[in-house]
């Protein structure tokens, strides 16, 4: 379940970008609706078709945010919080070990 609701979320996020990217701005950047043609597809209603379109693709994908949301914290007892505050306790440190006395040497040292 999760794994679709997971993919439909990225294809909605896809289209959303898609069909923002498409809107003609104040620079004509993407923009696909210049010239002549029926009343869909002409200057003012590819703005509002792709402005609909645009608000519906953000109702779903924060829809889906939400079901994913929900969906991934309903397996968990509590909230983090909870989690954060049973930390266990540190353990033990042992002291360190003392180091061996250097040993010295059999034959005499020239000096």
């Amino acid at each position: 379940m999760k794994a679709v609701l997971l993919v439909v979320h990225m294809l909605i996020a896809i289209a959303m970008v898609i069909s923002i990217l498409m809107q003609r701005s104040s620079s004509d950047g993407f923009g696909m609706g210049s010239g002549s043609g029926n009343a869909l597809f002409s200057s003012r209603g590819t703005a509002n078709f792709l402005s609909r379109t645009t608000a519906i693709l953000a109702t779903l994908f924060i829809v889906s945010s939400l079901a994913l949301t929900l969906l991934v914290n309903s397996g968990t007892g509590g909230s983090i919080v909870d989690v954060a505050g049973e930390s266990p306790a540190p353990a033990a440190v042992e002291a360190p070990a003392k180091a061996p006395e250097p040993a010295t040497p059999a034959v005499p040292l020239a000096q």
